[in-house]
């Protein structure tokens, strides 16, 4: 399987989308490498939004009405669901489109292969990208709305592939869309946070495409959770921090669970 549903309460229009934490490869996907061990390693110690499945998960155990939890099994350098799949996608420029070919530093991952890539598409990323559309779907049909809380975490430090790795790094980075971020959401977010600042170093935030500029009903916010507040970078165990960081994310969740 793909992706993992962890479901939450009837009435919640609440998903937190958890793209990132997973370090698993699929076989498939490990023989396309041309890492060793070690190098794959500290590529997974990087590039992996570490614990922010058990943030997810705690916030989620924590909320009034429990949210719906929608997790990515595999790791990103099998494909990464929140790229763009065409030209779009900036970050084809450092090797890093929805099939990564280079790693945080430049090194070379696997070879350019479009048959390849393709295939994976059709495999992994639309079947991923259609499961995410029906969750929300349903957080419609059942609530009138769906709210996407998408779950990340980025270092302290710049790495080597950022394209805006000059921009401000706060503890907080809240991604946003124009049409799909209300002002009631950042608010909540910057309450429940504290320390925020919007789209720096990243932006934007994951709506599936076919409501994405269509649907005013589905909200979405990306929550970029600065490593050093939860964890021991690079790929170490959480802190103490983490459950202060699910306790805020918590009350985000249980804000924006009433009707605005």
């Amino acid at each position: 399987m793909i992706f993992e549903i962890s479901p939450g309460a009837p009435e919640s229009p609440v998903i937190l989308h958890v793209p990132h934490a997973s370090r698993e490869l699929t076989p498939a996907a490990r023989a396309t490498l041309l890492v060793t061990d070690e190098e794959l390693a500290e590529e997974l110690d990087h590039l992996t939004d570490a614990h922010t499945d058990v943030l997810a998960r705690h916030a989620a155990q924590s909320a009034a009405a429990r949210p719906w939890i929608f997790r990515h099994r595999w790791s990103r350098l099998v494909v990464d669901p929140e790229r763009f799949p065409d030209d779009r996608e900036e970050m084809r420029a450092v090797g890093m489109g929805a099939v990564y070919t280079h790693g945080f530093a430049g090194r070379k991952l696997r070879d350019a292969d479009f048959v390849r890539d393709q295939a994976a598409l059709q495999t992994h990323f639309r079947p991923y990208a259609a499961a995410v559309a029906d969750l929300v779907a349903r957080r419609l049909s059942a609530t009138g709305r769906a709210v996407i809380l998408d779950i990340h975490s980025y270092p302290t430090i710049p790495l080597p592939y950022e394209l805006h790795a000059t921009d401000p790094r706060p503890p907080v980075c809240l991604g946003t869309d124009p049409f799909h971020t209300p002002p009631e959401l950042i608010a909540a977010a910057t309450a429940a946070f504290g320390d925020v600042a919007l789209n720096t170093p990243f932006a934007g935030c994951y709506v599936p495409a076919e409501f994405h500029g269509r649907d005013p009903r589905v909200t979405a916010l990306m929550l970029e959770i600065r490593r050093d507040g939860y964890m021991h970078e690079p790929g170490g165990p959480p802190t103490g921090g983490l459950d202060r960081l699910a306790a805020a994310l918590a009350t985000v969740v249980n804000s924006v669970s009433p009707a605005f």
